[in-house]
């Protein structure tokens, strides 16, 4: 049963990035326009890269692949996008200062979440 709830919990962390990076190929427009909005430098590239990385480390964690590798691509992502996405000490709305501040932490507690992740033996039950 444990193996089945971590297997569950997996698939659901790992599936967030998965679902993200397919999200940057089929809203590619929207999100290179949000890359060129925030200043990230060839925001077309940047949106691409960005996907690719997504999309490797959410099916690394999912299907138990190489999990270490997945999870530190989740960690690197995270701690290089998070502030110059979304930086809410710079936006004067408070709506939209509010609604960076929650992704903000929510992407904090996500790479806290790979993280511990790291720590797990391997190979995880339900692996390739």
């Amino acid at each position: 049963m444990i193996e089945i709830l971590f297997l569950a919990g997996r698939v659901l962390f790992g599936g967030l990035f998965v679902y993200n990076g397919v999200n940057h190929f089929r809203n590619y427009a929207a999100i290179r326009g949000y890359c060129a909005y925030k200043g990230v430098p060839m925001p077309g590239p940047s949106a691409i890269a960005s996907g690719v990385w997504l999309l490797a480390s959410g099916v690394s964690v999912v299907a138990g692949f190489r999990p270490e590798a997945g999870l530190a691509l989740i960690v690197l992502f995270l701690l290089v996008v998070t502030p110059v996405i979304h930086d809410f000490w710079t936006v004067a709305d408070p709506a939209q200062r509010m609604g960076e501040f929650v992704n903000f932490t929510k992407n904090a507690a996500l790479m806290g979440a790979a993280l511990m992740m790291l720590l797990l033996p391997r190979p995880w039950p339900y692996s390739l």
